[in-house]
């Protein structure tokens, strides 16, 4: 098991790292800065769980998530709880207010090592496991979509897609004559429905098809950016962890 603490003092790191080594667990990474944990992200592998205070010499912690896609198990640690319903929105175990009392801690860490069972199950992907065995002669995948304007019913077509995003918390179907539309479905059902030859999820926000990618550039942080035809809304940036699979679902 892999566990950091990124905080904002180095004596305040090294107290709670004992406060959790005295609970059984062992941590392996003390880190102090916004800067900091970005890099050492894109340089290592996610850990299980990570201390996180939200308020660092450079920044508001929060700004990792902006940069990174973590999906580490996070506990937050603060003198304030003015930030709790955000935390709570990232991968959030737990909002521990400083000084960390360390019954609080325990209850955490147990709320911790529940989750982290129940991942070890949930990991093995089960639907992805049933569509391996599903004979690719008999699967279907999706060929239309039905979006619903008004009083009327919109008929679109797979080869039409451009791109599928999510924002605001709503799904998008963006088209090749540049226009969005609202879908009921998420972006992980859609990973279900599409064929999987054809469409791939390069980030939490984006699924492409492979026939709408104009150019693929270099980018920052061993990360490549993809031009498509006529979205021009957001930067396409492909995950850094998701770089070599993209690759080889390029052929």
């Amino acid at each position: 098991m892999n566990i950091i603490i990124i905080e904002d003092e180095k004596p305040a790191a090294r107290l709670l790292q004992r406060k959790v080594e005295k609970l059984g667990l062992e941590v392996n990474t003390l880190l102090h800065s916004v800067e900091e944990a970005i890099h050492w992200f894109n340089s290592n592998t996610h850990p299980d769980l990570i201390f996180l205070d939200i308020q660092l010499s450079d920044g508001l912690s929060f700004e990792i998530f902006e940069n990174i896609e973590i999906k580490s198990a996070v506990i937050f640690t603060t003198a304030y709880d003015e930030y709790a319903l955000r935390a709570f929105k990232l991968n959030s175990i737990d909002y521990l207010l400083k000084p960390i009392d360390e019954d609080d801690l325990a209850i955490a860490i147990t709320k911790f090592k529940n989750q982290f069972q129940k991942s070890l199950v949930s990991n093995l992907d089960f639907e992805s496991i049933k569509r391996m065995l599903v004979n690719p002669i008999d699967r279907t995948y999706k060929k239309r979509f039905t979006i619903k304007m008004g009083q009327q019913l919109k008929m679109i077509a797979i080869e039409e897609v451009e791109c599928f995003y999510s924002e605001n918390k709503g799904t998008y179907l963006h088209t090749s004559d540049n226009r969005d539309y609202l879908l009921d479905n998420t972006l992980e059902q859609l990973e279900t429905e599409l064929d999987p030859k054809d469409f791939y999820r390069i980030s939490r926000k984006f699924i492409i098809p492979m026939k709408a990618i104009k150019e693929i550039q270099l980018h920052s942080n061993s990360r490549l950016k993809v031009i498509l035809p006529t979205y021009k809304d957001d930067e396409i940036i492909v995950a850094r962890e998701r770089v070599n699979d993209f690759k080889e679902w390029l052929g």
